[in-house]
């Protein structure tokens, strides 16, 4: 009797390189967040965020695997390399952010007051939660484009710098709502539109890469997507500009950290953060600029 289920299993999904760090994924994601609920706890909005990225990256790698070891991905009407790479490198972003904050406000070293056994368990938690990190960014490590390959946007340089840049416009946007008194003139009220514009049409960019749908747009995508960068380098260059201007200029704001502001409610800091990530955000564009002469965009693969 012929067999009718090998064929429809794909081994390679879990036997790969690539295949195996998801397999590593799906087990530290799985450590860290059952530590965290079974006996580490966490409280707060930071706290709530670290669960949150632990929880959806792990579905979403449980997703991906399953889509891949049954073939069900063929299915879906996205492009699926645009997708896995996307992915890999936003939750690399987000796992390293997690990996970072639960230890800075949950980890400490003595007993006292929350005990030995949850201090034990926040450390274990800690410790898998970057391990996490290094299996997806092992991920993009292993997906990314070499030199001289055809492949998805999304795993060239240029892709990924993409969701690095909308990763880095999050910060902002979580900066500026937090007291950052950007109202206060209308040329910050200038680079908050900068910001803003800059986020929407990297994330359209990323939402059509994934979709597969470049190639129904009536306007060459690729072309389109190398002018953008070359206008958000040019916008980003303006707000890098206007920003400490009118934030740390003794004429407009305050070149220090005012005495009197409380640690963790204080406009200085908030502005402050959001000058270091514009420049960050900045220097992506850039070398997004430099990458996207040398790339070869496909549609779906």
């Amino acid at each position: 009797m012929e067999s009718t289920g090998g064929p429809y299993l794909n081994t390679a999904a879990v036997t790969s390189p690539v295949g195996i760090a998801r397999l590593l994924q799906m087990t530290f994601g799985c450590t860290t967040f059952s530590l965290v609920a079974h006996r580490g706890g966490f409280s707060a909005a930071y706290g709530t965020f670290c669960m949150f990225v632990w929880t959806f990256c792990f579905a979403i790698t449980v997703f991906i695997i399953t889509c891949e070891f049954t073939h069900l991905h063929s299915c879906l009407s996205i492009s699926w390399g645009n997708f896995t790479a996307a992915f890999a490198m936003l939750a690399t972003l987000m796992s390293i952010t997690a990996a970072v904050i639960y230890p800075l406000y949950f980890v400490q070293l003595s007993c006292y007051p929350i005990g030995c056994e949850v201090r034990d368990f926040r450390i274990a938690a800690s410790v898998f939660a970057g391990l996490l990190f290094i299996a997806y960014a092992t991920e993009v490590f292993l997906t990314r484009a070499k030199p001289g390959q055809v492949t998805s946007y999304m795993a060239t340089i240029s892709g990924l710098l993409k969701i690095v840049q909308a990763f880095v416009a999050c910060i902002i946007f979580g900066a500026l709502v937090n007291d950052s008194q950007y109202s206060k003139y209308v040329a910050t009220q200038w680079c908050v539109a900068v910001y803003s514009f800059c986020f929407v049409v990297t994330v359209v960019v990323v939402a059509f890469s994934v979709t597969g749908k470049t190639a129904l747009l009536w306007f060459p995508f690729e072309r389109s997507v190398v002018v953008y960068t070359v206008g958000a380098v040019l916008l980003y260059m303006s707000a890098a500009v206007i920003w400490p201007v009118f934030c740390f200029d003794s004429k407009y704001g305050s070149p220090q950290r005012p005495g009197h502001c409380a640690k963790g409610s204080c406009p200085w800091d908030s502005q402050l953060v959001i000058a270091i990530f514009t420049y960050v955000n900045l220097l992506l564009y850039v070398a997004d600029l430099a990458y996207s002469q040398r790339i070869r965009f496909v549609s779906h693969l």
